[in-house]
Order: C-alpha cells, then structure tokens, then sequence
C-alpha cells in the first residue's frame, strides 16, 4: 500500500501534523516505541507565545537575543507571527490551558524573556497534556513499536521508508516522508531526554548524504536531578526559577550573579556554564531551593514535580534538591526551508527537534520549542498539500543488514561516556580530538546499523565544534586545556 503522507515520530510536532492532514489523505504515523515515550509527553515547562501583535517584536528580540545572533531572522518571524493562531487553533478544539482566578489564560515568566508569555497546562505538564490531547484528535493510522532504518531516496526524491517492525525489515511507500523523531539525548550519559530519543534519523542522513546543521549546539539544562539510576535525569522546570526559585551553592550563596547580572533568569547556557564553572573552582554541590513558595501554592502550580520529589525523599518546597546541568535538547538537526521542506531531497520534510530550522540560533529560548514544533508542523503539511503531484512509482530492495550485534550496548555506553566526558557543557580541542579519535574507532569495529546511526550522529556534532573556534549560546569552547 502506498501512502500520501508518511509521519516518523509521534511527538507534538507529529502529531500536529497528521491533525492538519484530512481525513481522506491515506497517512501512516510510525512510532519507535510506545506513544509516550517521546519528549514532547516529558515536557513540563510551558509554551511561548507572542501574546498580541505589540508583543511580536519583543517575542521576536528575546528569541534572536538567546541565539546569540545565529538565528534566522526569517523563521524567528514566521515562529512568532504564526504563534497566536496556533494557540488559537489548539483552544478552539478543545484544549485548555491553565486560567487564572477570573478565567483568562495565565500567562508566565521564563527565563530570558522579557515578560509574561509562557503558557501551561496542567501546571507542570504542558507537553503531556498536549500531546495527550493530540493523540486524541489524531484521525490516521499508527505503526507503534517499529523504527525507520532506512530512507527510500532515488534521483533527489524520498518515495518512502523502511521500516524494522518485528525484527523484519520491509519497505512502506509514500507522496511525502515527514521526519518528527526527535533530538540525540541517549547520545549523553546524563539527559532528560525519553529513553528510545537515539538520533537515529540524523545518523541514516549522514549516511544519505542530507545535510545537518548546527550540530555542535547541543543545549544542557542547568537544573536537574541526576542520582537517580536512570540515564534519563529528572529536569526541574525552568518555571521554578521563572517564579522565585533560586540557585545556591552547599553554603546558601547565590553565586549565579557573579556572572550574570540577571542571576536565576539568566538563559541556559549562561546558567549551565556558571554551575560548571563554581562547582569546579570551588568543589561545592549546587542547589535549587525552593524556599520562596507557599507550600499550597507550590503543590497546585506543580504537582507532578512536587509528586516525584517527594517520592525522592525530598520535603519540598522546605528542603531544597541537589542539581547539576543536564543534556536536554538538540538545536541543530536537519537542515530544513522555512516550511519544513529538506533542500536536497524532494518530497522530504523534517520538523520539531529533529530540524534545524535556525529558529533557535546558539541557544533555544525557554518553552520556544513545543511552539516550534506546532508552527513548522503546520507548515510542511501546508506545503505538501500545495505541492501535490504525481509521483511515478519507483520498487526498492529491501537492504538486509545487521541491525544490532551482542556487544552494541557495551558500546553505547562507552559513547554516552565519550560525549559527556567531551563534548557537553565546556569542550576543549583536545578533548573533542580524543573523542573524534574513540568515535572513529568503533565506527571501524563490527557493529550494527543502529549502532552507527547514533555514531555518525556523534560524529557530525564533534566535528562541527571542531570547526567553530570561538565561543557562542551553548558551545563553549576553551582556548588553554590546563585551565
């Protein structure tokens, strides 16, 4: 069977997607794992908005302001001119967003924006309650537990995909292949990434020859639990420090203002790097206190952090929780146009985490991305419908290859070392050369395909922080390695 729109990945951005497609359109949505095993259904900070035209601008200066002037001005307008009506569109089907004492939508602050803008469901669990909601609406058909291990890509055209599903390769066709699969959390020891996030697809475009960029931006979340056992941490919002949490170190200093004048609401990058930087220097654990919440407050506006803290053993909001910086979210991905179109590749789009749109520049602005994911999800199903054609039927082999061997996880592991160990928060030339070289390495040893996608995808981030010598939002590089 042959399908008009294949989706890979059944996140937000998916998800909003297949919702804009009509119900006659023959639409398949594959998904790796099970439906909540994705980051959209682990995302409690909330979603950003321009709340009215006035606001455009300043929306549109906070967003270039964190990127750190490599944004695309283009798509930051198109995010922010498009956000209201996306909003708009999710309440006019039903969904309801948090609402004051009077019944308005509740607007909130975040770091490194200049007002209140940030909207939430369910307080702490803005992502789980959309993405709840859209699996809902979703009109189309789902392949649940199967993965892409290969793009049907013939003359410059994408006609479908192949799919591991039940352990058998086979081949599913397609007008249109949308990739919503997500960022590389399990590349890193530490993240808050959804365990089955591997970066598969950015590893089978190396191999395909598709273009990625901005690999080496790689954001870190400075608050997180990390002594659980899980690699997948516990993020503590950055609603918290948004609203009155503050960061301290063992002896109760906030020593976040001896590097930035804004303190706790400073941007990630900034934060994540003072953390590393104080606890280096001075050997000191770091904490987030919660001391300036009412309690009844704090268990209202975030239950399900208050719920699992709780379950830690941690007394909040009185007693405050160790954190440390976190690898959260990709911003480089597959270079994609202004409508989620992929330039080399026809009939190809790539949209959410997954994409680089170069709408976040050297570091995402707080809750900007599940807008993204709904803005340039909205657009590529907007492109594709207007550039419906037919498309003349092309058979391919199915390629039978080794997908995993017995040693692989021993292997992961190792991988997941190399890059917190040298290509997280600061990176040094030579240790990105030492993790070059090790990448390099198992690539060179037996190993199955699924293997390689994450080695590839590791690979293409080292080398791009290679090529950039000077530091700027996330990448931060040190010029002398015995500082």
């Amino acid at each position: 069977m042959k399908y008009d729109v294949i989706i890979v990945g059944a996140g937000v951005a998916g998800l909003y997607a297949a919702m804009h497609l009509p119900r006659e359109k023959k639409v398949l949505i594959i998904n790796k794992r099970e439906t909540f095993k994705c980051n959209s259904f682990y995302a409690q900070g909330g979603i950003a908005l321009a709340i009215d035209k006035d606001d455009v601008p300043l929306h549109i200066k906070d967003t270039l302001d964190a990127g750190a002037g490599l944004c695309s001005e283009e798509a930051v307008r198109v995010l922010s001119e498009s956000s209201r009506g996306v909003i708009d569109d999710l309440i006019a089907r039903g969904f309801e967003f948090d609402k004051d004492r009077d019944g308005k939508l509740l607007y909130t602050k975040e770091a490194a924006h200049s007002k209140e803008r940030i909207l939430h469901a369910g307080g702490d669990a803005t992502g789980r309650y959309m993405h709840y909601f859209l699996l809902e609406q979703n009109p189309h058909p789902m392949l649940t537990d199967a993965r892409v291990v290969d793009l049907l890509i013939k003359d410059g055209e994408c006609y479908g995909v192949t799919v591991l599903d039940h352990r058998e390769s086979r081949n599913i066709y397609a007008d249109n292949v949308i990739i919503a699969s997500g960022g590389v959390g399990s590349l890193y020891a530490y993240h808050t990434n959804a365990p089955c996030i591997s970066a598969d697809m950015q590893g089978l475009c190396v191999i395909k020859g598709i273009e990625l960029n901005d690999m080496e931006m790689m954001q870190f979340h400075p608050t997180v639990y990390v002594d659980n056992d899980s690699a997948q941490k516990l993020l503590l919002t950055e609603a918290l420090r948004g609203e009155g949490a503050t960061v301290e170190d063992e002896k109760g200093r906030r020593f976040l203002f001896d590097y930035d004048e804004r303190g706790e609401l400073a941007s990630r990058d900034i934060v994540s790097k003072a953390i590393y930087d104080h606890n280096k220097k001075t050997g000191l654990q770091t904490y987030l206190s919660f001391k300036n919440f009412d309690h009844v407050y704090f268990t209202k506006r975030f239950p399900n952090l208050y719920k699992n803290l709780q379950l830690l053993g941690f007394d909040v909001p009185k007693q405050r929780v160790p954190i440390s910086p976190a690898f959260h979210y990709a911003i480089g991905g597959i270079k994609t146009d202004i409508n989620g179109a992929v330039p080399s590749v026809k009939s190809l789009y790539a949209i959410g985490e997954v994409a680089s749109t170069k709408v976040h520049g050297a570091n995402r602005l707080a809750s900007n991305s599940l807008l993204e994911g709904l803005v340039f999800g909205k657009r590529a199903v907007e492109d594709i419908l207007k550039k419906q054609h037919a498309k003349k039927e092309v058979k391919f082999e199915v390629a039978d290859e080794v997908m995993s061997l017995k040693e692989d996880k021993e292997k992961k592991n190792l991988l997941r070392k190399i890059m917190w160990e040298n290509v997280s928060i600061v990176r040094t030339k030579k240790g990105l050369n030492s993790a070059l070289n090790q990448i390099n390495a198992l690539l060179n040893e037996k190993i199955g395909k699924l293997l390689k996608f994450r080695l590839l995808t590791a690979k293409e981030i080292v080398l791009a922080a290679l090529a950039r010598d000077e530091s700027i939002g996330v990448h931060y590089i040190k010029k002398d390695d015995s500082d």
